[in-house]
């Protein structure tokens, strides 16, 4: 059912300090919250949660102290490192099988719209309600033979049967654009233009 099955220990030390000793020790601090429970303050397997973490909106099996509780979460939250993949903390949601879940899904484009054109994106993930132990990797977005004007929108997109539109329905997509052409001045004027600095810094000179 989950995609990864972390196991994490609870967590009785907080704030940074106790965070950068769990870090230095391979640990990363994670949050587990929802569905009315208490926080409960974890320690999950650094390379492991990284791992993890680098597919969106993965599905976790979380074993808690050797076993003594599983739950189902998704990440949430994370803080990353801005310089290092360090993965600093992790907020997670507590979810239940057959529940639906908040989520946006990444738009990846497939096939290549009319030479000369270019895609203007207005969005590049898609919010949705899916099931929680069935959420979309990705959405799949045609734009093969597409010509300039053409537009997709939310609507346009195809879902899986289970999934749902968090959003507008008629937001806009993409959209099918002229390449910007940036026109470079001919011989000429920029002999001229040379010509009117080179007076224009004698005129300074000579004042």
């Amino acid at each position: 059912m989950a995609d990864v099955t972390l196991n994490a220990t609870t967590r009785t030390e907080f704030g940074k300090g106790a965070a950068r000793r769990l870090r230095r020790d391979g640990q990363t601090p994670a949050v587990l919250y929802g569905h009315g429970t208490d926080p409960v303050h974890l320690a999950l397997p650094a390379q492991e949660t990284f791992l993890a973490l680098r597919a969106a909106n993965v599905l976790l099996e979380i074993v808690v102290d050797g076993g003594k509780k599983a739950v189902l979460a998704l990440p949430k939250q994370v803080q990353r490192d801005p310089i290092s993949p360090l993965i600093e903390h992790v907020d997670l949601l507590l979810v239940k099988a057959g529940e639906k879940v908040a989520v946006d899904v990444p738009l990846v484009l497939v096939g290549e719209a009319e030479r000369g054109s270019m895609i203007n994106h207005d969005l590049t993930s898609l919010p949705v309600l899916a099931p929680a132990t069935n959420i979309p990797n990705e959405f799949e977005v045609s734009v093969e033979g597409m010509e300039i004007g053409d537009q997709i929108l939310v609507s346009d997109v195809k879902l899986p049967e289970g999934v749902e539109v968090n959003t507008d329905p008629e937001a806009l997509v993409l959209s099918v654009v002229v390449i910007p052409v940036v026109e470079e001045p001919e011989e000429g004027e920029e002999a001229e233009a040379a010509e009117g600095d080179a007076e224009a810094e004698g005129d300074a000179e000579s004042e």
